[in-house]
């Protein structure tokens, strides 16, 4: 009776990864993920059902037809630059800092943007034109400390290549 209980259990997880293409607690987590979401949501927006809707489903829509080709193709085209195969480790020293102020600018994008200047400075009484200037300085910053991160490594593993290799006979 076990091996036949055990069967059936294969069975319908062998039709539920045909059908759903992952595992059900995945689905659980994605589904609790959404709730998350929606909650946040309808705490930010006050009750505006409509508007968590509506950001909901634009956020969705907008990461997905137009942002993800976008960083897609950029990562592509980043891949491509660096050439061969060898190198291709190089990549990760370009995705994070580019992801990394790709999110500073997703959270500070009305203030780079200066659509909200007016209503930043009546609330704060700070200026709100220093925040593109600040933005690209750390963008500069991320790509700089990157590229002197792959530099250090680089010459590393160079040393430790030529510590590895046999000396030469004289």
């Amino acid at each position: 009776m076990h091996v036949r209980m055990h069967g059936r259990m294969t069975s319908v997880r062998n039709r539920w990864r045909r059908w759903y293409g992952e595992s059900p607690l995945q689905l659980l987590l994605l589904a609790c993920s959404f709730a998350l979401v929606a909650y946040a949501g309808v705490q930010l927006l006050a009750g505006d059902w409509w508007g968590v809707l509506m950001w909901m489903v634009g956020a969705a829509l907008l990461h997905d037809l137009v942002l993800l080709p976008l960083y897609a193709v950029a990562d592509r085209v980043v891949g491509t630059a660096l050439g061969a195969v060898g190198r291709r480790e190089w990549l990760m020293f370009v995705r994070v800092p580019a992801a990394l102020s790709g999110l500073l600018l997703l959270v500070w994008f009305p203030l780079i943007s200066g659509r909200v200047e007016r209503r930043y400075e009546a609330s704060t009484g700070s200026s709100g034109d220093v925040f593109l200037a600040r933005w690209l300085l750390m963008t500069a910053a991320l790509f700089g400390v990157s590229a002197l991160w792959m530099l250090i490594r680089s010459v590393r593993a160079r040393r430790r290549a030529t510590k590895q290799r046999p000396s030469a006979v004289h």
